[in-house]
């Protein structure tokens, strides 16, 4: 287990934000800060430099590249909001720059791409943190405070089926349901076990009506650490009784079974026979919740750089859940069971 560290930034006012990409993702994000008292967009970043003037706040800085707009403005950390593609350029700019990172998921394109981030991040000894916005839907922080009274758990399933013509690029991509939306699901699988992948055993597959041009269907079964078992099933191209964006999941444990179905309350039946089911507008807990979405994920960056706590989707922690999606696709390709270490010592 690496030992996290990194500078930290004592105040108490608002954290200085560079949004590196004005793209859809970008401007939603802006929208979420400009809401938020804990940051404000100092500058705004994109190659298309229009696009960054069109999106900048009032008095932010716009423009290109990302060195001349934080000369500027000064800011206390970068938020990158672009394509996966640019993720290793843009990181490893800001962290040169002395300048903490928090990244849209996924963490890189690739995986050796990843491995090289987590060692800048080290090297400059930068916080840099991957957002992934569905761990902080107040459901899933029900569920994992309900599974935590049912004692040890020997399985985690999930079923995510549904039916969506994006067009573009998921239309036409290898790996579509894996490489594009999985990350999610494994991410919350490690999030609701606080446990990591050992092994996968993973199938793909498109069904002969799929409109994707690669498989869009997957079924996994993951070795986690501990010996749970985390069964992923999922398809792209089912319609008819679509799950929830946030899937459905179900834990069966020593002393009971939970289940949540991605949009409303956690259902518990612990082995005493009576059935517990939280309420819809109860808070997610006293357990340090940060918030929902977006908001979640810039209150424990910002609580984190303030006060150094290492928060979740800190880049080691998140490499594990993207060492999942690409352990997912060697199996699915090698027809084997395939070891998440081997996958990540490959890597680099």
């Amino acid at each position: 287990m690496v030992r996290v560290t990194f500078r930290t930034i004592p105040g108490e006012g608002p954290l200085r934000l560079v949004v590196v990409g004005a793209g859809e993702m970008g401007r939603t994000w802006l929208r979420a800060i400009v809401e938020s008292p804990l940051a404000d967009v100092v500058g705004v970043v994109d190659v298309n430099e229009a696009a960054a003037h069109a999106a900048a706040p009032a008095g932010a800085i716009s423009g290109t590249p990302l060195s001349e707009v934080a000369r500027r403005c000064a800011p206390d950390a970068v938020l990158d909001v672009t394509a996966p593609a640019a993720h290793l350029t843009v990181t490893l700019e800001a962290l040169e720059l002395g300048l903490p990172v928090l990244g849209e998921k996924p963490l890189a394109a690739t995986l050796p791409e990843a491995v090289k981030l987590v060692r800048a991040a080290e090297q400059a000894g930068e916080l840099f943190m991957v957002s992934q916005n569905r761990r902080f839907h107040p459901g899933l922080w029900r569920l994992k405070r309900e599974i935590s009274a049912l004692g040890r758990v020997g399985i985690l399933t999930h079923e995510f089926f549904r039916a969506p013509h994006f067009g573009g690029f998921r239309e036409v991509m290898d790996h579509p349901l894996v490489l594009d939306m999985a990350i999610h699901n494994f991410d919350a699988a490690r999030f609701l076990l606080d446990a990591d992948p050992v092994a996968v055993y993973c199938e793909e597959y498109n069904p002969p009506w799929s409109w994707y041009a690669g498989n869009a269907a997957t079924t996994a079964v993951f070795e986690m650490t501990g010996g749970i078992r985390f069964v992923y099933t999922g398809s792209w191209c089912s319609p008819g009784q679509e799950t929830s964006w946030n899937s459905n999941w179900r834990v069966s444990a020593e002393s009971g079974t939970a289940t949540w179905d991605g949009a409303g309350a956690p259902r518990t039946e612990p082995t005493d026979g009576q059935l517990h089911r939280e309420h819809d507008d109860e808070q997610a807990g006293d357990r340090g919740y940060p918030g929902d979405d977006l908001h979640g994920s810039l209150a424990m960056f910002v609580r984190a750089l303030r006060g150094g706590v290492v928060p979740m989707g800190e880049c080691h922690d998140n490499l594990q859940s993207l060492a999942m999606v690409h352990a997912a696709i060697a199996s699915a390709e090698s027809g084997t069971r395939v070891s998440v270490a081997e996958v990540l010592r490959t890597a680099g």
